[in-house]
């Protein structure tokens, strides 16, 4: 699965090298646990299970965010945006609740 999402963060990202793969995976990771946390889900359930579409965006989404925003700037779609930082995690955060596990 994480091949697959690596694909897509790199269509995401127009990349059509592989020097970066091991650094997007790592982001890939990164994203892949806070979805799991934000989602209240344990640790590893998407290694097995499947992801919503929304889950796949938000993690596509903060995979390519980490990426562009490496060297400690905003990067990426928002850059124009002084809230870009922002920006970007208010709609991850977005796309995870709709498949969030709510605890009462």
């Amino acid at each position: 699965m994480t091949e697959n999402i690596l694909c897509k963060v790199k269509d995401n990202l127009i990349l059509d090298h592989s020097v970066d793969d091991a650094l997007l995976l790592t982001y890939i990771a990164a994203a892949i646990s806070y979805a799991e946390d934000y989602q209240h889900i344990e640790t590893g359930y998407y290694e097995n299970n499947p992801m919503a579409p929304t889950t796949e965006q938000a993690v596509i989404m903060l995979a390519s965010h980490f990426y562009e925003s490496r060297d400690g700037s905003t990067g990426g779609f928002f850059a124009d945006n002084v809230q870009a930082g922002a920006a970007v995690w208010d709609t991850v955060n977005r796309l995870l609740r709709l498949n969030r596990e709510w605890k009462v």
